[in-house]
């Protein structure tokens, strides 16, 4: 069958990514692109830094007529609300119905929230622009807040919020900062950072209750421990935004089920970015919520769809973090269970090699660009480890 019109729901990074790739393979059918905001399509790492700490206003990816150029149709401030797939239908909030020969979802993430937690003016979560501009405006110095998560993205405002002249309380139920994905070696150097900048880290305890009238006034920790605060920032993590594909058939498992090239269980419907569940060389599978990732994937993804040509996205996963005047990069699949050797140590920046079953799988480093960048080669080769740290010595 000829594919003469495709549909991309979600217009994040990884959706105009696709929608980018599928007019660069030649695609010259119908593309249409529906967002659910009504901002042009935007990029999100600067908004836990630069948009928060107000340095910048405006992380357009792509300026309107880019989209009239390439003859996107983009349909902003369109939520998705179901998709046939018999029908190779997909309807939105306001009823209307766009036919698809090909369905790409890049829908993403969106934060969650505590259960029970009591709703109060204050109490924010960052994920869009609009969180980012609500947060920044109740920013002042000397103001306290607390941010409960000590994720990438908990970890970030809270070095934001400081650069602002706020007082800062960072809560973690874990051992460290970024343990589950760094694990504790690295987290707990992480923790010195934020602690040197004047940032009172409280690992192994989580948010328990909010106090306050209209507005929040204090937050009680799980160690019973009352905290006064003005602000209160919840990171504690997203999930995949799937709900509008419930009872489409659609395989779900914490995201959209796909193969190895973003191809679903549904004929003619793909995945991409955060929001999919891709197999992985290994046969795991996995979603990566990495800002690269989407760029490789939507790559990998338009070959198969437009060709049918089957590659693999980068075996060599990169990530970073910019926290204060650090930036903290990442190569490889690393996980919070590897076996983890900080070779490198001057008391605020560091490298850490990452081993599973005596190989190299991933470099992470504060501070260190040049050192972590060279070991590519040596993850993907799986180098072993014992080499490396000979060297090192």
């Amino acid at each position: 069958m000829a594919v003469d019109r495709i549909v991309v729901v979600g217009a994040g990074l990884a959706g105009v990514r696709t929608a980018e790739e599928l007019r660069r393979a030649g695609f010259e059918g119908e593309l249409v692109l529906v967002g659910d905001e009504a901002h042009l399509p935007y990029d999100r790492p600067p908004l836990s830094k630069d948009v928060l700490r107000g340095d910048r206003d405006d992380t357009t990816l792509r300026p309107r007529e880019f989209f009239e150029e390439q003859a996107i149709d983009l349909r902003l401030d369109s939520p998705a609300a179901s998709v046939d797939t018999g029908a190779q239908t997909v309807t939105l909030a306001d009823g209307t119905e766009l036919r698809y020969d090909e369905l790409v979802i890049a829908t993403g993430l969106r934060p969650r929230r505590i259960p029970g937690l009591k709703e109060l003016a204050g109490v924010h979560v960052l994920r869009s622009m609009d969180d980012s501009r609500a947060l920044r405006d109740e920013v002042v110095s000397g103001a306290r807040a607390l941010v409960v998560g000590a994720g990438f993205i908990g970890c970030e405002v809270a070095a934001s919020l400081r650069a602002k002249g706020v007082e800062v309380v960072l809560v973690e139920p874990q051992e460290t900062p970024l343990a589950s994905v760094l694990g504790t070696e690295v987290g707990s150097l992480v923790s010195r950072l934020h602690a040197e900048e004047g940032v009172d880290v409280r690992a192994g305890v989580g948010l328990t209750e909010l106090r306050g009238g209209e507005r929040v006034t204090s937050a009680v920790l799980g160690d019973g421990s009352e905290v006064d605060v003005d602000l209160v920032v919840l990171g504690i993590g997203s999930i995949p935004v799937t709900e509008w594909l419930d009872g489409s058939g659609i395989e779900l498992d914490n995201g959209v089920v796909c193969d190895e090239v973003g191809r679903a269980s549904a004929p003619h419907v793909w995945a991409v970015g955060d929001v999919a569940s891709w197999q992985l060389p290994d046969g795991g599978r996995k979603r990566i919520e990495h800002w690269t990732n989407a760029g490789e994937q939507a790559t990998v993804l338009v070959k198969a769809l437009v060709s049918g040509d089957v590659g693999v996205a980068s075996a060599v996963p990169y990530f970073w973090s910019d926290q204060y005047e650090i930036k903290i990069q990442g190569l490889g699949a690393v996980r919070g269970d590897d076996t983890v050797h900080v070779v490198r140590d001057d008391g605020r920046k560091f490298l850490a090699f990452y081993e599973r079953d005596g190989r190299l799988v991933g470099v992470v480093g504060g501070g260190m660009p040049a050192q972590v960048m060279k070991n590519r080669m040596k993850i993907a080769a799986g180098a072993p480890i014992e080499e490396l740290l000979a060297t090192m010595a």
